[in-house]
């Protein structure tokens, strides 16, 4: 598929009618409102067609950010195959479409995905006991990607990747502060292959080995990578860039005390997202930092009461943000985690904020770029399980094919596919 002028499109509806009876259906649009009966599964389908070398239009801020795909037998038999609602259009209709969202003074924007991107999660091979919801959304949507980790990160892997999940992550070397678990099998082998890793390249602690690898990480983002976080990979990430100078691990994870004057020798200007914030130096506490605003207590925890808005950017001013935003709901029910929320407090001045808590400063989702490349961290943990407990079973997304939260990561992989267009000025 290919994004055509208003102009061509007439022009070939005209043929078309001249010539044949009945204007054949030149183009599918897949929509992605409550007429879309699987969401998940539709970007599945677009990454296929992208992988076959077709390209797919994107409708931003149409229909829910609908797509429009040529109507070849290949992409049609994907979308029966993965059950995903499409609508045959002839050519005039195409155009008026085309022509709706390109409006002068249309809120929406047509931006054409071209290249399938190379996609990454950054995760333990070993058996942990928690998923990972972007995993579950890869494997459930049926894109391809590869399982890397801190050995394919310090050996120079990443330049073979366009887009990058940070798993489920303690990048402070405190193994998620998970203590309390100390003695599970899965945390003992967890540490076990960390403090290995460590010596096989030179540190003598498994923080240093983190801080290597997220430095690696920071660099994959200047160089143009598109990196993707949820959960604690989105605030340690940062807390370990921050005390690249300095010693916050508490002995009881390394051996070694806290550096006493640590919190006067962290670097903001080292971090990515956000500035000013405090870590917790107290092993035996669940919470990494002040970064998380963290969910309330258990006893005033109500699911039905607890969610967020996204906001609605202009997709021809904000193309990014829209394409990061797209969803069938402006809200988007809350879910916790070890990140929970994000303290706008500590947030750097240039991240964008796509969505927050209406009534409290608890921001959920947010954007921003550095070098070439962008990140974006989403907070919590399942969108679809809304306090995962350490061994529950993973989320079965077959029950949730049209999950609003889930939605917002598979933007994400679609991000990095599209062509850049120059921005309105």
């Amino acid at each position: 598929m290919r994004l055509r002028s208003v102009f061509a499109l007439a022009a070939a509806f005209v043929v078309c009618v001249v010539t044949t009876p009945l204007a054949a259906a030149q183009d599918l649009l897949i929509p992605m409102d409550d007429q879309q009966e699987n969401h998940l599964k539709a970007y599945g389908a677009v990454y296929a067609a992208l992988q076959d070398g077709r390209t797919v239009d994107w409708l931003l801020n149409h229909r829910g950010g609908a797509f429009l795909a040529e109507a070849s037998d290949a992409v049609r038999q994907e979308l029966q195959v993965r059950g995903v609602t499409f609508t045959p259009v002839s050519a005039g209709r195409a155009s008026k479409i085309i022509a709706e969202v390109e409006a002068d003074g249309s809120n929406k924007s047509v931006v054409p995905l071209e290249k399938a991107p190379e996609i990454a999660v950054y995760a333990p091979d070993g058996a942990v006991p928690w998923d990972d919801a972007v995993r579950l959304a890869l494997e459930y949507a049926e894109v391809p990607h590869d399982v890397i980790y801190d050995e394919e990160v310090l050996n120079g892997d990443l330049a073979s990747y366009d887009w990058l999940h940070l798993h489920h992550e303690d990048f402070t070397g405190q193994f998620g502060k998970f203590i309390r678990y100390r003695n599970e099998p899965w945390y003992i082998q967890k540490q076990n292959r960390a403090e290995a890793a460590a010596e096989e390249f030179g540190f003598r602690k498994v923080s240093q080995l983190k801080l290597a690898v997220a430095e690696r990480l920071k660099q994959y983002v200047a160089q143009g990578g598109f990196l993707f976080s949820m959960c604690s990979g989105t605030e340690t990430f940062d807390i370990a860039l921050a005390a690249h100078q300095t010693d916050i691990v508490p002995e009881e994870y390394d051996g070694d005390p806290v550096d006493p004057n640590a919190l006067d020798q962290l670097d903001f200007s080292n971090t990515l997202a956000f500035r000013d914030f405090t870590p917790n130096l107290n092993a035996r506490e669940y919470e990494h930092s002040t970064i998380d605003v963290g969910p309330p207590p258990p006893e005033m925890r109500d699911p039905s009461l607890d969610y967020f808005t996204l906001f609605e950017f202009s997709a021809k001013w904000d193309p990014v943000p829209s394409m990061l935003t797209q969803n069938h709901v402006a809200t988007v029910k809350g879910f916790v985690g070890q990140a929970t929320a994000f303290n706008e407090d500590v947030l750097k001045e240039d991240v964008v904020v796509l969505g927050e808590a209406p009534d409290r400063p608890q921001v959920r989702y947010i954007h921003g770029t550095h070098g070439q490349g962008t990140f974006t961290f989403y907070s919590g943990h399942d969108p679809e399980d809304y306090q995962h407990f350490v061994g529950d079973p993973p989320t079965d997304l077959s029950l949730h094919p049209k999950s609003p939260g889930y939605r917002l990561i598979l933007n994400n992989i679609l991000f990095p596919a599209a062509k850049k267009k120059k921005q309105k000025t």
